[in-house]
């Protein structure tokens, strides 16, 4: 509804579901694709902790060290650090191929340079404020088609595109065909 189909740019953030990827790639399929930063570098910390233990000096250290080559564009040095570990860390092992499956998604050199956003985090807190401030109030349920209805309302009025919206209704409207 917001012309993002016919953006010059069309960009799609998320973290490592495969059905998200799948999605993005189907219905945009010319959209650069990002990994979520916070995401990967939550799971950078996540092996740390399994190697090293939680809350030593040496976790830490290590993981400073990842998300630096993270944040450079070293991701041959950052996905060889963590494969060392995979033989003795299910986790490393895991987040090794969760990294090399995602490393085109991870450019974030390139995304910043670009002027791109590499975090969800401002998406998913306009969600919970546009959305869930509206339709997650006590007793409220929704069918699909009211969710989507007021989900849109909602929108136009915080993007002060309300009378607008009102405008372009009663210039659409259908006949009434009892008039």
């Amino acid at each position: 509804r917001s012309g993002f189909t016919a953006a010059t740019r069309q960009v799609v953030i998320g973290d490592g579901a495969a059905w998200l990827w799948n999605i993005a790639s189907e219905c945009f399929p010319n959209a650069i694709q990002i990994l979520d930063k916070f995401h990967a570098k939550e799971h950078v910390h996540e092996v740390a902790k399994a190697v090293f233990g939680a809350g030593t000096d040496l976790a830490h250290q290590w993981a400073r060290q990842r998300c630096e080559e993270m944040d450079s564009g070293q991701l041959d040095a950052l996905i060889v650090a963590i494969t060392e570990h995979a033989s003795h860390s299910e986790l490393a092992r895991t987040c090794a191929g969760y990294f090399t499956t995602h490393r085109q998604r991870m450019n974030y050199p390139a995304f910043e340079t670009m002027g791109l956003c590499v975090g969800s985090g401002v998406v998913e807190a306009g969600c919970k404020t546009a959305i869930g401030a509206r339709m997650k109030r006590a007793g409220m349920h929704w069918t699909e088609s009211g969710a989507n209805a007021i989900a849109a309302l909602r929108c136009c009025r915080l993007s002060r595109r309300y009378e607008d919206f009102w405008a372009w209704r009663a210039a659409h409207a259908i006949p009434d065909a009892a008039a």
